[in-house]
């Protein structure tokens, strides 16, 4: 039997090609895949799309073998972002894999799964029992009765339609907006959204290239954002945008080339789409700033916190009817795109809200962004526990501090200031995030708690 648990993780397929999976791996998941879809729902189709790495396109035919072996029909999307996969898994109804290893770097690759109308599938809900049917080598007891079809569908034009419903750019005043594609798929699905639009874009790194010759594709890094400030700046550009590998992720520069935080991008599409549906919910995870359940709550949203993790946030605006959510490494969620992620829409909506108003987007976003943060700083500890513990004996004898355990540990402190420290699932990490009133203060908790955690 194939241990697969070091590369199906909680939330997808991920790891380094050839070297822990390859074709044969990834035809014993489609088969596996196929089988989990029909007991589940019925389904007698899945959806595919890929990314532009040299080894997505084989993959997502070995993983198509292995599901039309089970009697499922293949629709191939071809080439897409994570978030067309989505489209077609929510508009066709049924299932779908997406082979892509968004931000990794080259040598890696991976497959997001979703139920029909691009409904998660995770651990708990599905991933495990899909790695232990494919560790069995396809062996099944169901006889499928035949064998499924492949056939081709061409999307994108379909998805930016749906997308310029949502939103309307139509009768925005001219914005001049870079956009850094990273080499990746935003370059494919950019042009598609965006052209007839009143935008002057100017296209960096938009040429598809899996090896990333410029920089990773992974904005949350600062300095996978530095070419795009710089040409922000040179342009005299009113916005830049910058997208990860799969495109399900946008990050927002102002036009003097600084990053506006996710937080702020929360707040300001929650305005937004509670103009459209009052009195909703909509979600935050918990290492967003503050700022975002004050403002959602003056708009007379609900704002539901949650913890950090896409599959949470999906649990949560399911339950709650949620029209929005927003996590602070820039994911956005939208109950109008099937409650799935996607990095276009969000940026849509800024676009959106700039252009419709004379100010410059740092002005706009200055009234979404309340308070001072560190960002996610990560501490490499051989003893997590111990060192939380050390954190939290230190901070409860304070007066007038509060802990919550939702994920990780928030501590709340009597001025305002609050940090959380969690470890991560899959590294021997400590994450901190810290906000306070001002960067003065954010600082020195910054640095008190670093200190308790490295020493």
């Amino acid at each position: 039997m194939t241990d697969l648990t070091s590369i199906i993780k909680a939330y997808d397929v991920r790891g380094v090609v050839p070297d822990q999976w390859d074709e044969d791996v990834a035809r014993d998941i489609g088969a596996a895949f196929a089988e989990f879809v029909v007991g589940d729902s019925g389904a007698t189709t899945v959806v595919t799309a890929h990314d532009m790495r040299d080894s997505s396109v084989p993959l997502s035919r070995a993983f198509a073998e292995g599901v039309i072996g089970r009697g499922v029909d293949v629709v191939e999307a071809g080439l897409g972002s994570t978030d067309m996969l989505y489209f077609a898994a929510g508009s066709m109804g049924v299932p779908g894999a997406m082979f892509t290893a968004s931000h990794n770097p080259a040598q890696y690759n991976g497959i997001k799964m979703c139920r029909a109308g691009a409904a998660p599938i995770g651990q708990d809900s599905g991933l495990r029992q899909i790695r232990e049917w494919a560790e069995q080598g396809s062996v099944f007891e169901r006889d499928p009765g035949r064998i499924g079809s492949v056939t081709g569908r061409d999307v994108v034009v379909e998805y930016a339609a749906f997308l310029r419903s949502l939103v309307d750019l139509s009768g925005s005043r001219p914005l001049k907006v870079v956009i850094d594609a990273g080499n990746g798929m935003g370059g494919f699905t950019v042009p598609v959204v965006l052209t007839g639009l009143p935008l002057d874009v100017v296209p960096m790194y938009f040429e598809l290239d899996g090896t990333f010759p410029n920089h990773e594709a992974n904005p949350l890094d600062p300095a996978n954002l530095v070419d795009l400030q710089a040409g922000v700046v040179e342009h005299g550009a009113d916005i830049g945008l910058a997208f990860d590998g799969d495109a399900d992720r946008v990050f927002i520069v102002d036009e003097r080339g600084q990053a506006v935080s996710p937080s702020a991008v929360t707040a300001l599409v929650a305005v937004r789409e509670l103009a459209k549906a009052p009195g909703s919910a909509i979600i935050h995870n918990l290492i967003t700033s503050r700022g975002v359940p004050e403002i959602v709550a003056e708009h007379g949203g609900r704002p539901v916190r949650t913890r950090v993790g896409h599959s949470f946030i999906k649990e949560e605006m399911a339950r709650t009817d949620a029209v929005f959510g927003g996590e602070h490494s820039a994911h956005y969620y939208f109950r109008d795109f099937w409650r799935a992620d996607t990095g276009m829409l969000a940026a849509m909506h800024v676009l959106a809200a700039l252009g419709e108003q004379p100010r410059t987007l740092s002005e706009l976003t200055a009234e979404y962004s309340r308070y001072v943060a560190s960002g996610e700083i990560n501490s490499t500890v051989a003893d997590q526990a111990a060192a939380a513990a050390a954190v939290r004996a230190a901070f409860t004898a304070r007066d007038g501090v509060t802990v919550d355990d939702m994920d990780g540990m928030t501590v709340q402190l009597p001025d305002g200031a609050w940090f959380n420290l969690r470890a991560s699932n899959t590294e021997p990490l400590l994450r901190l995030n810290v906000e306070a009133p001002d960067e003065t203060r954010m600082a020195q908790i910054r640095d008190e708690v670093l200190e308790m955690v490295r020493s």
